[in-house]
This record gives structure tokens, sequence and C-alpha cells, in this order.
């Protein structure tokens, strides 16, 4: 975001609080920063509002805007700022003068209204010509679950009529693609808060379907690579995640219980028990480098605000895989683990970019541990000629890391695949190699993830293609739609003989017309329809017909397996 851009819509939050509280007298005012996509102000309301409100405040800040009321700047003390804040009711205003060390502070006013605020703005409501209000949501006050609950205010503004109905646009196709929509219009999952809690994904058939098809697309793929497949128990004795480092760095994010008078835990993360296999027996350096994957589902306790969806889960499925390998293997193995994350992107359709993310405040090791790390990754990116960003302080406490975010059809983001350096674990678990002149050496521990969470991957991969998966991947493949009655037990043998060549098939045999039957299979995403009537199964053909090209004739069910096979082996 510009410079401008920040400054115009951190603007128009500010004539969006004048609005409010020159219609809802007596609203406490929180903070209105501008956002990646435009802006919000958090409001403390008497009586609740909703997105029914919204054009009464868009209408009020026209008028606010029409008048062209300039932006000026005081300055006061901090101790009189407090004061005017106090007189005027604005609690929230005063929590924040409290926090400031700086011995004077900034207000803007424009018209009547004032706010304390840093700035810069623009120099009059007269230049804000292309704004719109989006939603209203709660959020409580500095994002804390105790504090109370305010009404947020999202909004966004651009420079032009033309550059806002363009983001309007976007965000009407993000509406159409939402995950959480097409999940529940497709059948893929549910969530189900009030019976099983919040945050833990249910897979219908169709959705374990998908799931599947992707996971078993991973375990071919790393098996590919000299990969070996583990699995281990979903809780552990505390005493593992101690000597990891967890409950001291991670404490908040993980679920504990006890069993027989001891403390355990849920497992938060798959790396610590894929240490204790690797102890198991003495590793030459001949043996390295050592991979394990596994397909392992982890739990973590994640606010109830930021759930989302399948994006932001509390029990996930990441496709986890750890590797030990020489120093000296190190930055062969990166280049060797971003050579598989590209393959596997450009399989699923996915452009993405990369970010380096750095030491955080909290961190275990030496520095010239994670200096060396780092040193690692930059390295194994520039021998790769990727390009990337620094993301300072975003690594986790173990380690830095490679991040790759996703960007999907209409030029989104998503959290994707990781790859992190750890010399830590290998020191805390002691792990061993017996070096060529028989010496015990500690190992490098690589974390990797392909897709990261297969939630949020499914998620991210219904929004790019808007639920109309490739062939595939899609959960039923091919729709039979008999005409009549007469065509059902034609229609069977047909898709008997397309499941045993290991295609995925429904027979629509209800007492409905065929367009009817077509529709559905249309609005269910379904990439083909094989409508059988009474020529069809004379002739022993179908008519085949596509999701996106409509009809394309009659043709024998050995040519159609032929082009199907085709489709699967390309992976359009």
């Amino acid at each position: 975001m510009s410079e401008n851009l920040e400054t115009l819509r951190h603007s128009t939050s500010h004539v969006l609080a004048e609005a409010v509280q020159a219609l809802y007298p007596g609203t406490k005012l929180g903070i209105g920063p501008a956002i990646e996509d435009g802006f919000y102000y958090d409001f403390d309301f008497s009586n609740p509002i909703t997105d029914a409100d919204l054009p009464a405040i868009e209408a009020k800040m026209e008028e606010i805007i029409k008048k062209n009321e300039k932006f000026e700047r005081t300055e006061l003390s901090k101790e009189e700022a407090i004061g005017i804040m106090e007189e005027k009711g604005e609690k929230y205003k005063v929590e924040l003068l409290l926090d400031l060390t700086d011995p004077k502070v900034s207000f803007y006013k424009s018209g009547n209204f004032t706010d304390l605020c840093r700035g810069p703005h623009i120099e009059s409501t007269g230049q804000i010509k292309a704004f719109k209000l989006l939603s209203v949501a709660g959020a409580y006050w500095h994002g804390i679950e105790t504090n109370p609950m305010l009404t947020r205010i999202y909004g966004t503004v651009f420079a032009s009529k033309d550059e806002l109905k363009k983001y309007l646009d976007h965000l009407e196709e993000a509406k159409k693609r939402d995950h959480r929509k097409l999940g529940k219009e497709l059948d893929l999952f549910s969530i189900q808060h009030e019976d099983a809690g919040a945050g833990f994904v249910y897979w219908h058939p169709k959705g374990a379907m998908l799931r599947n098809i992707i996971e078993q697309f991973l375990k071919d793929e790393n098996l590919k690579r000299g990969y070996e497949l583990v699995c281990i128990p979903h809780i552990a004795k505390i005493n593992l995640f101690q000597k990891s480092g967890h409950t001291s760095y991670y404490k908040e994010n993980m679920y504990f219980m006890q069993i027989d008078e001891q403390d355990y835990v849920i497992k938060p993360m798959n790396c610590p028990g894929h240490c204790l296999i690797y102890q198991r027996k003495v590793q030459s350096y001949r043996d390295l480098p050592v991979k394990f994957f596994e397909l392992g589902t982890v739990y973590r306790y994640e606010k109830s605000g930021v759930l989302h969806g399948l994006l932001r889960v509390r029990g996930f499925t990441q496709d986890d895989a750890h590797i030990y390998c020489r120093p000296d293997q190190l930055e062969g193995q990166i280049i060797e683990v971003l050579d598989f994350i590209d393959y596997v992107m450009k399989v699923f359709h996915f452009d993405y970019v990369v970010n380096l993310s750095t030491r955080p405040e909290k961190y275990v090791g030496t520095e010239e541990g994670w200096e060396h790390a780092t040193d690692a990754l930059k390295h194994a990116m520039d021998c790769k000629e990727i390009k990337y960003d620094i993301d300072e302080g975003a690594g986790v406490f173990y380690g830095p890391k490679i991040d790759i975010k996703l960007k999907d059809a209409i030029g989104r983001l998503w959290q994707g695949p990781t790859v992190q350096v750890d010399f830590n674990n290998p020191e805390r678990f002691d792990l061993c190699f017996a070096a060529a002149d028989n010496t015990k050496q500690r190992p490098v521990m690589i974390h990797r993830a392909i897709l990261g969470s297969l939630e949020r991957f499914i998620g991210a991969l219904i929004e790019n293609f808007g639920g109309a998966f490739p062939f595939w991947l899609s959960p039923v493949q091919l729709a039979i739609l008999p005409i009549s009655d007469q065509q059902i037990a034609y229609a069977q043998t047909i898709a008997a003989s397309l499941r045993e060549a290991g295609f995925r098939v429904e027979i629509d045999v209800r007492n409905e017309k065929i367009g009817h039957k077509i529709r559905e299979a249309q609005l269910q995403k379904t990439p083909y329809m094989l409508i059988v009537g009474k020529k069809e199964v004379e002739e022993g053909k179908v008519a085949l017909r596509s999701r996106g090209q409509g009809d394309l004739g009659g043709v024998s069910l050995e040519a159609l397996m032929a082009r199907l096979k085709q489709e699967v082996l390309e992976k359009k």
C-alpha cells in the first residue's frame, strides 16, 4: 500500500468516526487504522448496529465529504490530552494516552470532530472521492478476549471510482469462491460448533474423498523422493514437550490432560515424536539424510475470534517431514525441498511468493547457530535464483524458516509450504550419527511441509478453483444421467466399468427431467455428465457433456476412458 493511499484510508476512517458520533451520540471511540485493503474503526455503541445501518452512515459521511472540512493538527501535553478525553468520557482514548511515553501528543480536527492521532492526513475531506463501507464485526479491545467487545466497521477507499469498482467486483468474486459457502453447497465439510466444538472439521464423503486424493498424491511423491513413512500417537507425556522446548515457548497454544495422575499433552507438533524414532538406533554418516514423512494431525488452541472455516482451525493435519542430515548436506537438502515445493505448486496450479522469516524475540539456541541456519536458507534460495522478502522476527522459536504464500486465481495470498532449519532439537534430544572417523556428531534437522496444513490448503484450493476442481481432483468425476427408468440398467453397467477403471462415478436415478439433472450436476461442478437415452443404449455409447464446454456429442466407452485416463495423467 502506497503512503498516499494509506493516508487517504486513515483520513476516511476519521470521517467514519465523525459520522457515527453524529448519528449515534454517546458512542465511544476505539481506534481507526488503515489496513491492507481499506480501513476500520472500532466503536463502543450503547445499542448494537448491523450491516443494515451502513447505508445511513455512508450518507452521513457523504455530507461531511461535501463540506470539504480541513484536517487541522494541534499538539497538547499528555496530561492536557488525558483531561480532555476524560471530560468527553472517551475511556479507550484515555487508556491509549496512558500507554504513551511521549510528553506531547497530537490531535486532528475536521469540522466539529477531533480525534487523538499522530497523522498524517489528507488536506481536507473533499479529497475523498470513492469509498464504501463493507461490513460490521465484533472485535475485542486490543484483541484480548477478557476485554470489552467493540463493534468494528470495515470500509475501503480508493483514489478513483474505477479503482473502487474493480475492488468491489473482486470482493464479489471472492464471496462466490468462499470455501465455507462452497463447502456447504458441494457437501464437502462442516464444523459442528454446538455439539463438537469450534475449530474441528468434519469431512463429509465428498470432502473426505478430495482429502484422500491429495493425501495419496503426497504419499506417492514423498516415497519417490526417498522419504520413509512414520506414524506417531496423538498424545504424549509432558516430558517430551519439555525436552523439545514447546512447554516454555508454546504453552498457551497447547492442550493438557492427566492420565494416571501424570501430565500429558495432545500433540501440537510432530517433530518431537520423529526425533524419538530417529533415536531408536545408531545412525551412520552413510545413512544420512534420514527423511521421515507423516500426515500427522496436531491440535493447537486458537482463540475463537480468529477461527475461520478451514483456514484457521484447532485440529489439523500437516504433510509433515523431518530431514536429519550432515551439515555438509544441508544446503543440498534445502534445494531438493524447494524443487519439490515448486513441482507440487505447478500440479495444483498455484503461483507463489517467498519470505525468509528470521530470529524472533523469544528463541532457543545460540546467535551463531541461528546465523548458520539463516545463511543456509539464503544460499539455497540464491542458488535457485528465488526472489524473496525478509520477514524480520517471524521465525519459530527453534529456527529460521522459508515461508511460501500461494497466489490464487484472483490474486490473493494463502499461507502454505514452510522449510525450517533447526540446530536446537538435535541438541535437546542428543541426536547423533557416527562420522567417518567413528566420532559422534550432531545432525542438522530440517522441518518441511509441502502444503502446510491440509485443511488450510484445501480451503485455498476450493477458493482457487471456485469449487470446480480439475478432473483428477474432483470427488465425483462423472455423473451418469439416464433419461428414463428404461436406461438405468445400462447406466449401471457403464458405471461399473468406469469404477473398475478407477474413476469416481454417481448415477442420478431420480424421476426428474433430464434438463433438471444436468442443472444439478452443473451446480455440483461435476466435470463430465454422461447422458444415456434410448439412442445411446442402442448404439452402445454415451452422450458426453462437459462442465466447461457443454455438449461434446456421442462417444464410445473405450474412447471416453482413453480421454479420461489422459486427463488424469496430465493433471490438467
